[in-house]
């Protein structure tokens, strides 16, 4: 058994595709029309194009529990899910210079150094670098 996709909840699958790929810079992977402006819209990282998926997914719109659930998180200040990459001051300060907002700047936490940013899709993304 092995994760090929993981789903986030989005409020704007348009929005959030802007926002995962002109911003995160992951590429599309799989865009399929469900009808009733609904897709199956996924995003991979472009350094690992056969990687795990993340799901954009609609289920907020029409799913009233998805949209508390996410609402809660959101409002508590817990990330929906989180991502890794190899130097978190790096890639906070390119996010920083294009418009990102985050809750929390990079810190330092044992061996890892997180920092939490807002998708403008109705999630907090913790962003981690493991420290060694």
């Amino acid at each position: 058994m092995k994760v090929k996709v993981i789903g986030i909840p989005v409020l704007d699958q348009e929005k959030a595709l802007q926002f995962y790929t002109s911003k995160l810079g992951f590429i599309i992977k799989h865009d399929v029309p469900l009808g009733e402006n609904n897709r199956w819209l996924t995003v991979v990282s472009k350094d690992e194009p056969e990687g795990v998926e993340i799901l954009l997914e609609p289920a907020p719109n029409h799913f009233e529990p998805a949209k508390t659930y996410q609402s809660a998180l959101f409002e508590a200040g817990i990330p929906y899910t989180q991502l890794n990459v190899d130097n978190l001051q790096e890639e906070y300060d390119r996010l920083i210079n294009i418009g990102v907002d985050f809750s929390m700047k990079p810190t330092e936490m044992g061996n890892v150094k997180i920092a939490i940013l807002d998708d403008t899709c109705g999630n907090k993304i913790q962003l981690i670098e493991m420290l060694g």
